[in-house]
């Protein structure tokens, strides 16, 4: 379940999370019925990786792109698309690691 949790995660910081999502949920076993039942902490890993690593990038999650935007045009400075990486992985990887161990 953790590996399920941080490549869907990961692969949603840089891809949109629905496709994302549907692509795991498939490779876990693809049946509502048998996710939702018998293997619950999978759907949950894949659910929580898909929406939570989006705020990794700008890209992974359009609002976050939209602020970015916005702010720009009002003046604001914001940073690059790698400083804004590296500030999220500072402050969300510690994060997504209590997250794995308590929860996933």
């Amino acid at each position: 379940n953790e590996m399920f949790f941080w490549i869907t995660g990961l692969l949603s910081a840089f891809l949109d999370n629905a496709p994302t999502y549907l692509v795991f949920f498939n490779a876990a076993g693809g049946s509502a019925d048998v996710l939702m039942n018998q293997m619950t902490q999978t759907l949950v890993a894949i659910s929580s990786g898909a929406v939570f690593f989006g705020a990794l990038t700008y890209i992974g999650n359009a609002p976050n792109f939209m602020v970015k935007s916005i702010a720009e045009q009002s003046g604001v400075k914001m940073p690059t698309f790698g400083a804004y990486m590296l500030w999220s992985f500072g402050i969300l990887v510690p994060i997504y690691l209590l997250v794995t161990f308590l929860f996933i």
